[in-house]
């Protein structure tokens, strides 16, 4: 029997499902539905008629389902228009500490969006007396009177003694009350943030719970009994029943999907992905096959979560032009969805002379230069011209996200234009798509600064329905590599299906030991167990953010495990070196592997530059660790590799950071080192000493038979 996996995405306009055989990654069956924003049940329609739908076109059986997954713009779209739930707030404290209790938890109008404010009431509980069951009560009664709908209970140091928080929560959920203690998200400091983000994550319970309750209902009563899952803002995704309790976590969690899709399924290691849709277009990094992470912000307001680093643009493949007497002035933000227009390109035109130029403002506010034609005997605008069909023309890409434009109403509306303009065709592509790189160039500069990218390393990798018309030529206007990934237009679906059950967790602690290392590890570790990885999957890593004082252990892992008997090819270690040759850009020759464990490979290549007019020479040695299936795993330009047994680990390691720790204005800059084992990597660049790193892989290693090979990458600092 399979093993499939189906991915949901819900879009703005449409919800995307996919079926995923999970031994080959192979896309069984697609379906798409429009997304149900107005119906009685909400998007929970939608994603079980796409299921439904995808079951039925593709003759899958519910028993072949082994998970289901699905990201959603529910919590941010909530938050956006305001529609949330009247937050009661409790909070907690006694003399000096009550004091700062009451002006860091008493917030009133949080800024959700422009114009949209989160309304809110407040109580405060003095604990000058112990807290009893009476007082909780008469307290949540006060705050109903006022119109609380849901509850949030924070107090001083509640992070560390969290029982009277647990307490206030139980109590409410004995009276059938959402309640949310602030511990319960986050360990870190900092009342005012640590409650502003259980603020809002209790304000869209209701709205969220009702959605999940649906959702799985109408799934259960289809007969499909496999877990299911919602993308979270990280990257990750986590059971249902998580969700119920931490909606906020699946804020931003469309772009994450893409996101996932990029790492799980195009296999990107190093590179830039660019979610490309009809009006926007999502910008993130992924870095040692690890997106990039920030802490999120609701309406300016800094919150005590995880999300990707994605930067979002007003320029996609939907994007209109703007016209100022005969010259294009501007690309965008204004989309032909948008503005109820429909493509050129996707409109079979018998006659481009029944069309004449009209200049419109699509919405209020808008400017009125965008270009539109309309039919000479109409007042009203049909069609217009975007970078869709600039890319078309130019035949960029072959790739069909939606559908292919037709090439004979695209060659039809740029001769018309060019008559207009006095420009050829082929320039009046060039130009529009060159407005639009332009946009997008900075954002992709600014990033490789920022995560300190090797540009030798990274490629554009573009997705979305709209990539085809912004990502090829982006990428060779910055004379960089680039990709779009397969079934682009689905990728969102694709990443939801295919994302990693994680979770994280951060405390503040300003010097931290080993064991305190340990023990947040392995709170992250129980959680996505109990969230469902198997616990032979699951990897970790440890981040201790020396500027903020606090450390972040993140732990992700699949539900089930990568074995052959699920019919998974595994290449020749031939194989594996050519796709390693390629991607070093060297002949297959120069390669040699240097180290093996039972399911991944080093393979590595010496390379000489010469600097200073040839005066000096520079080595380095060029390394790409690859699974078995052929996906490299983590690559590096300039890194010391060692195969050795796992007994002989520490004093390894520790030669390797003595010999090759290099200095700077900052003091010792550590190598960057992973250790590979089995089919595991284990990343301790987040670490800032040598005894944190040798202490973490000894735990890591702790269940690892001692006389296997593991194998040592560690990452020169120049």
């Amino acid at each position: 029997m399979r093993k499939i996996k189906i991915g949901i995405d819900v879009g703005g306009t449409f919800t995307h499902s996919v079926a995923v055989d999970i031994s080959s990654f192979n896309i069984i069956g697609k379906a798409c539905v429009p997304t149900t924003h107005t119906a009685k049940e909400g998007v929970a329609l939608g994603v079980v008629e796409s299921i439904l739908k995808l079951i039925n076109e593709t003759k899958i059986h519910p028993d072949e389902i082994i998970l289901i997954a699905h990201s959603t713009t529910q919590a941010t779209n909530a938050l956006l228009e305001g529609d949330v739930a009247t937050v009661g707030i409790i909070g907690m404290g006694s003399g000096f500490e009550g004091k700062i209790a009451i002006k860091e938890i008493a917030q009133k109008n949080i800024e959700l969006a422009p114009g949209k404010f989160l309304p809110t009431v407040f109580r405060f509980i003095d604990l000058s007396n112990p807290l009893t069951e009476e007082k909780i009560n008469s307290t949540i009664d006060e705050l109903i009177s006022e119109g609380a709908e849901v509850f949030v209970a924070s107090e001083v140091f509640g992070v560390d003694h969290p029982e009277n928080e647990e307490l206030v929560v139980e109590v409410a959920q004995k009276r059938g009350l959402l309640a949310t203690a602030a511990s319960q998200l986050t360990k870190l400091y900092g009342l005012r943030i640590r409650t502003r983000t259980a603020i809002i994550n209790a304000s869209m319970m209701p709205k969220m719970i009702e959605t999940a309750n649906m959702t799985e209902d109408a799934i259960r009563k289809s007969g499909i009994k496999a877990p299911l899952m919602v993308m979270r803002s990280d990257g990750g995704i986590m059971d249902i029943n998580e969700m119920r309790k931490r909606p906020i976590l699946t804020m931003l969690s469309g772009p994450a999907a893409g996101v996932a899709a990029a790492l799980m399924y195009a296999k990107i290691t190093d590179g830039i992905f660019i979610e490309v849709g009809g009006t926007s277009t999502d910008i993130s990094v992924i870095k040692n096959g690890k997106p990039q992470i920030k802490s999120a912000q609701i309406g300016g307001n800094r919150l005590f979560v995880r999300t990707l680093d994605v930067r979002t643009l007003g320029i996609a493949g939907g994007s209109m032009i703007r016209l100022n007497d005969k010259n294009i002035i501007d690309v965008g933000p204004r989309s032909a969805h948008i503005a109820n227009l429909s493509y050129a390109g996707f409109t079979q035109i018998e006659d481009i002379d029944d069309y004449e130029l009209q200049l419109i403002q699509p919405k209020e506010r808008d400017p009125s230069d965008y270009l539109a034609l309309k039919r000479k005997e109409k007042n009203t605008p049909e069609l217009t011209i975007t970078t869709t069909e600039a890319s078309a023309l130019l035949n960029l890409s072959d790739v069909i996200g939606h559908s292919k434009p037709e090439k004979d109403s695209v060659q039809k509306v740029f001769d018309w234009l060019s008559k207009k303009i006095g420009k050829s065709p082929v320039e009046l592509a060039t130009e529009i798509l060159t407005i639009a790189a332009n946009k997008i160039k900075p954002t992709i500069k600014q990033l490789i600064r920022e995560y300190k990218l090797d540009q030798n390393l990274i490629e554009i990798v573009g997705g979305g329905g709209g990539a085809p018309a912004i990502v090829p030529f982006t990428a060779k206007f910055m004379n960089m590599k680039y990709k779009i990934a397969e079934n682009c237009e689905v990728i969102s679906a694709i990443g939801a299906a295919l994302g990693i059950i994680k979770d994280s967790v951060e405390k503040n602690i300003i010097n931290p030991t080993e064991n305190d290392l340990i023990y947040l590890r392995q709170q992250a570790i129980d959680s996505v167990i109990k969230m469902g990885a198997n616990p032979d999957t699951i990897e970790t890593t440890i981040e201790i953010d020396t500027q903020n004082k606090k450390v972040i252990a993140t732990a992700f892992g699949s539900s089930e495990m990568r074995t052959k008997e699920l019919g998974i090819k595994e290449l020749s270690e031939d194989e594996l070196i050519e796709i390693c040759a390629r991607s070093i850009k060297t002949k297959k020759s120069n390669c040699k592997i240097s180290g093996r464990t039972n399911r991944m490979i080093a393979v590595t290549t010496e390379f000489t530059q010469k600097r200073i007019f040839g005066l000096f020479k520079e080595h380095s040695t060029r390394v790409r660790i690859i699974d078995r299936e052929g996906t490299i795993r983590l690559q590096n330009n300039d890194a010391i590799v060692r195969e050795i047994e796992a007994k002989d680990f520490k004093n390894v390691v520790r030669e390797i950071i003595q010999t090759h720790t290099a200095y700077g204005d900052a003091g010792a800059l550590l190598p960057d080192i992973f250790v590979i084992y089995g089919g595991k990597i284990l990343d301790t660049t987040g670490l800032i000493n040598e005894n944190q790193i040798v202490s973490l892989i000894e735990l890591e290693l702790k269940n690892y038979p001692m006389d296997e090979k593991i194998i040592i990458l560690a990452g020169k600092k120049k």
